[in-house]
């Protein structure tokens, strides 16, 4: 079944995210502090999120029916599965980014970033309706490490307010988080990438894909990448200071 035949799941995503949202933000967070209650709030939509959508488009790109076919299977038409997951993960950038114009407004990298994947997976959906095969793949190694990035980030909020036992959380997730988030999206990620811009740009028109969707993509993850790649590096950084820093007191 292509894009075309399949129907929109995207309204009632968007209720059961912004749903999520709510609950968290009115009920199981209305103790934290309010600075914290709408970055608590969006953590625990991301959970519901990221794990969910990285298995939903494994799924679907599994089970296209161009996936033997190679690279010929970044420009295929999308599949009923892989308009699902598209659906899915847009109304959840709909309802974070929502998220950050109310509350976060000064977080324009974020803002743009969600603005930015909006767009890809929108014009995927609704305008290419070919090339999800592509980007899910992407999703899946982005959304590897929602969960340990949601849990770190929990962690790092409570252990702010002073919680000895978050302290410690944060600081066992850290390691293995960097670590995974560097090869997911420092390695395997730009990896990915560069595949699909190299087949897009050698196989032009013949791809079936519109050279204003993936020229637009390319420069869309692209800049995503590099963000990701400087984001961490900076996590490195600042891991490797405290550690010499820690090092130092200890022989003091």
């Amino acid at each position: 079944m292509e894009a075309g035949d399949s129907q929109s799941m995207f309204l009632p995503f968007l209720l059961m995210f912004a749903s999520i949202y709510l609950v968290a933000y009115l009920f199981l967070f209305r103790r934290w502090s309010r600075d914290q209650r709408p970055d608590a709030s969006s953590c625990l939509t991301s959970l519901f999120h990221g794990t969910p959508a990285a298995l939903l488009a494994l799924r679907a790109v599994l089970s296209n029916p161009s996936f033997a076919g190679g690279d010929l299977a970044l420009a295929a038409p999308n599949t009923a599965a892989e308009d699902l997951v598209l659906d899915f993960s847009t109304a959840y950038f709909a309802v974070d980014l929502l998220h950050y114009l109310v509350f976060l407004r000064h977080e324009t990298l974020f803002i743009a970033h969600h603005l930015a994947t909006l767009y890809v997976f929108a014009t995927c959906r609704a305008a290419a309706r070919r090339g999800a095969y592509g980007l899910l793949a992407l999703e899946v190694l982005a959304e590897a490490t929602s969960l340990a990035q949601n849990l770190w980030t929990l962690a790092g909020m409570r252990r702010a307010q002073g919680s000895p036992a978050a302290a410690r959380a944060h600081a066992a997730l850290s390691l293995p988080f960097y670590v995974a988030y560097t090869a997911m999206r420092g390695v395997l990620g730009p990896l990915w990438f560069v595949k699909m811009v190299r087949f897009y740009a050698a196989a032009g028109r013949q791809s079936g894909l519109p050279a204003w969707a993936w020229v637009s993509w390319s420069v869309v993850i692209g800049a995503g990448i590099l963000l990701s790649v400087l984001w961490v590096a900076n996590l490195w950084l600042a891991y490797f200071r405290d550690r010499i820093h820690s090092s130092k007191t200890k022989e003091q």
